[in-house]
């Protein structure tokens, strides 16, 4: 079973999670992971030291390819073809190579707010335009707005940048949304450049299904961001992958110079090898911590902060805050850290959308989560705002 690290020996890290704050703070908030490495991860990171192996990756990949297409032909029945891929040094960089070869200065990208905050920034600097086209909310779950992002193609935007598992809701697309996307991009000519980095933490009643297996359509415009960097707590070690089915993305990466393969980090590859073939049983072990804390924090807030609300996730390991009822203004992760000491994502960073809400890192240990749900709770009813029976 996954278990976190302890208080203490979790600041002894060094990472951003342990560094932005002072030791009074509960950092929730950037997505790393609290649990130690997967004991492959560990051993393979070990003995690359021990032989001095820290030199520059092979443009091949050492491996990390054929990995990670089994690990998707085992985990979602995808066999995505190694010699299709490509190497980089993290999905952010994935985007913004694919985007400065998709779109021209000025053209149009399609995000779906609220959405990962780098994507606001990630677009512009390759080139493009952001073009919001807001997820719709029923109420209850969230979907793409099919129809808003038609009416921006046809406006003119070049294609799609999807996040899938969408950060911060956790939200799957189901399949049948992802047929009706690659149906709507494909009749204007565009791309999808889909940012998968969070489908391995899936949940176990969950289904993912890759961008590129939904239809020959999607084969032929999209290209898929992945990465063993979220379900392995491996973002600082550098590495990720670009994936294509069609040969119009394929020879997109053909394209790439060398030097973004290189880019890559050894250390990175050869961790993400060893998580993608050796620390499944981890990975599994690990989503089913996550689960217990999201299942976790719903009990919390019913019982502390009812009028906070969430929705379970159905991936990754951040929760997404509906703090709006407290009154603490469009940015209440303010109000957090300040009277509470718990550090959270501001909800307006992933869009206007997120205004009134703020992200909640799931991936602690359980005393942690009841911590940080105690001490707002006690900053709620310090304040005297009679919010906490909603």
């Amino acid at each position: 079973m996954t278990q976190a690290d302890p208080l203490d020996v979790l600041r002894t890290r060094t990472s951003e999670k342990w560094t932005a704050f002072p030791d009074d703070v509960l950092p929730l908030f950037v997505a790393e992971m609290d649990y130690p490495l997967a004991p492959p991860i560990t051993a393979a990171l070990h003995a690359a030291v021990d032989r001095s192996d820290s030199g520059y990756v092979p443009v091949a990949g050492n491996g990390v390819k054929e990995a990670f297409a089994s690990f998707a032909a085992d985990t979602w029945g995808w066999s995505p073809d190694p010699a299709r891929m490509g190497l980089a040094t993290d999905v952010s960089v994935v985007i913004v190579e694919s985007l400065r070869r998709l779109v021209a200065p000025g053209e149009g990208v399609v995000i779906t707010p609220p959405v990962y905050p780098p994507f606001f920034e990630l677009v512009p600097e390759a080139g493009g335009r952001v073009v919001e086209v807001p997820l719709v909310d029923d109420g209850r779950t969230h979907r793409l707005d099919l129809d808003g992002i038609d009416a921006a193609l046809a406006a003119g935007a070049k294609g799609v940048l999807l996040c899938h598992p969408h950060n911060p809701l956790g939200l799957v697309h189901p399949r049948e949304d992802l047929v009706a996307l690659s149906r709507v991009v494909a009749r204007h000519g565009g791309f999808v450049v889909s940012d998968e980095i969070h489908a391995p933490l899936t949940y176990a009643a969950g289904s993912f299904t890759p961008y590129l297996t939904v239809s020959d359509e999607a084969r032929e415009h999209g290209l898929a961001a992945e990465s063993g960097s979220k379900a392995f707590n491996l973002a600082g070690l550098k590495c990720a992958l670009l994936v294509a089915e069609g040969d119009r993305m394929t020879a997109l990466i053909r394209s790439l110079p060398d030097e973004v393969a290189a880019r890559a980090g050894l250390l990175g590859v050869l961790a993400t090898r060893e998580g993608f073939t050796h620390g499944r049983g981890w990975l599994r072990d690990t989503v089913a911590a996550i689960e217990r804390n999201a299942d976790l924090l719903a009990t919390l807030l019913a019982e502390r902060l009812p009028a906070v609300t969430y929705r379970r996730p159905a991936a990754s390991y951040l929760a997404w805050l509906d703090l709006s009822a407290l009154g603490w203004g469009d940015d209440p992760a303010e109000r957090v850290l300040s009277d509470a000491r718990v550090a959270l994502v501001s909800g307006p960073a992933f869009g206007r959308q997120g205004a009134g809400f703020a992200r909640l890192n799931l991936a602690c240990s359980p005393e942690v989560l009841t911590e940080a749900v105690d001490r707002i709770a006690r900053a709620v009813q310090a304040a005297g705002d009679g919010r906490l029976g909603g």
